[in-house]
């Protein structure tokens, strides 16, 4: 990336909104409830690539318990700061989740079409039970009704990066949650 380029890329972090720190408690307070809910049931994380894979990877180290994980791919936004309104499967599961207490592990819900879609598919094929927790959850967008049975932080209307949300594929490893200022 040119210096230029490298200067744009940070002049668009326009603030911090959540911290690292907050994120890790966060997780750890979530890490601990859902290790007390299942205690010695089988949980299968079902991580929706790609913004969510970070929140997976540190959530499933604060549970105690024995889990598996597994991904898919779930698209609704393409390149930019604005739903598509179209929600695609581009990779699914390979578990028969029908064995498994299935807890989807989400960055953001925004609309909720996403997650809305996601939730359905996966009750088709009868899973001992289903939960979505979410990184985020940003209700004032809502165009479905959709909630999460667990959400870490609730925000505003912004449109935000890091700790695996991108724009454009850029700024997923951000160890933060920061707003993104699209006017620049």
């Amino acid at each position: 990336m040119e210096e230029n380029n490298i200067e744009l890329y940070q002049s668009r972090i326009k603030r911090v909104l959540i911290t690292q720190d907050e994120i890790a408690a966060a997780i750890k307070e979530t890490g601990e409830k859902i290790s007390a809910s299942y205690d010695g049931r089988p949980i299968l994380l079902v991580s929706i690539l790609k913004g969510s894979f970070v929140f997976l990877a540190d959530l499933c180290r604060a549970i105690t318990v024995p889990c598996e994980i597994g991904f898919m791919c779930a698209k609704s936004y393409y390149n930019g700061t604005v739903s598509a309104g179209v929600v695609k499967i581009t990779m699914d599961l390979e578990q028969d989740i029908s064995k498994y207490h299935v807890i989807i592990v989400e960055d953001i819900i925004d609309t909720g079409r996403t997650l809305n879609d996601v939730v359905k598919l996966l009750k088709t094929r009868k899973p001992i039970s289903l939960k979505v927790v979410t990184l985020l959850d940003k209700p004032s967008r809502r165009k479905v009704a959709f909630e999460a049975d667990m959400a870490l932080f609730t925000i505003p209307d912004h449109f935000v990066i890091g700790y695996g949300l991108d724009c454009g594929e850029y700024y997923r490893n951000l160890p933060y949650i920061a707003e993104y200022d699209e006017t620049k």
